[in-house]
C-alpha cells in the first residue's frame, strides 16, 4: 500500500471519528455536559427562552445569543446544593406547565409581552420574599423561597444577570474594562481638578 493511500484512510477515519460523536448524541438530552442535575432538550429550550425573556435580544445580543442558558445549567450544576438543585428542576416544571394552563401553548410560543407578564409576577413575589428576608437575624441562613417556581425563576434570573455582566461580549462591548485602574492623563486642568476633588 503507498503513503498515499494511507494518508487517505487516516484522514477518512479521523474524520469518522470527529463525527461519531454528534452521530451518538441523544437529541432528547440537554446539549450541554452535565453531572449532577439531569435536562432534557424541552428543558434546556425552556430555560433558554426565560433568560431570553429576561435579557431580549435588541440592538444588542440576547441571552440565547451568549448562551447564558447554559452558563445558568453549568451554575446550578457546579454550584449548588442537591436541595437547591432539586427545587430548581422542580420549579422549571412547574412554571413550563402554568405558561401551557395560562396561554395554552409553550412558553417559547408565548408573545414577549405575556413572557414579560408571567415573569412580572415572579419578580413581585420575590422582592416580597427578600422583603421578609431582610427582617430576619442577620445570622440566618439565607433560604430559597419554598415555592419552587419561584425558587427557580430566582436562580434563573441571578444567573443569567451574572453571566451577561461578566460575559467577553459586556467587558469588551458595554464597559470596555481595562486592567489599569485608570489612565495618566497629564494634560488635566487645574480647575477640573478642584471640582473633582470638592465633588470626591
Amino acid at each position: 500500500m503507498n503513503r498515499r493511500t494511507v494518508i487517505k484512510n487516516l484522514a477518512l477515519v479521523i474524520g469518522g471519528a470527529a463525527l461519531l460523536p454528534s452521530c451518538l448524541h441523544d437529541p432528547g438530552k440537554a446539549s450541554i455536559a452535565l453531572k449532577k442535575i439531569n435536562v432534557s432538550a424541552d428543558q434546556e429550550r425552556f430555560v433558554a427562552d426565560v433568560a431570553e425573556t429576561i435579557i431580549p435580544k435588541t440592538d444588542t445580543p440576547g441571552a440565547k445569543d451568549l448562551s447564558l442558558h447554559l452558563f445558568v445549567l453549568k451554575m446550578v450544576d457546579d454550584c449548588f446544593s442537591k436541595k437547591d438543585q432539586d427545587a430548581f428542576i422542580a420549579g422549571l416544571d412547574k412554571l413550563s406547565k402554568e405558561a401551557e394552563n395560562r396561554y395554552n401553548k409553550p412558553f417559547g410560543q408565548c408573545s414577549q409581552a405575556q413572557r414579560e407578564s408571567l415573569l412580572n409576577e415572579l419578580d413581585h413575589k420575590q422582592a416580597e420574599f427578600q422583603k421578609a428576608q431582610k427582617g430576619q437575624s442577620k445570622n440566618a441562613k439565607k433560604e430559597l423561597p419554598a415555592d419552587d417556581m419561584l425558587a427557580f425563576y430566582g436562580i434563573t434570573k441571578g444567573e443569567t444577570i451574572f453571566g451577561y455582566t461578566y460575559s467577553k461580549y459586556f467587558m469588551t462591548k458595554q464597559i470596555v474594562y481595562e486592567l489599569v485602574p485608570s489612565r495618566y492623563n497629564p494634560n488635566f486642568p487645574v480647575k477640573n481638578l478642584k471640582v473633582a476633588i470638592k465633588n470626591g
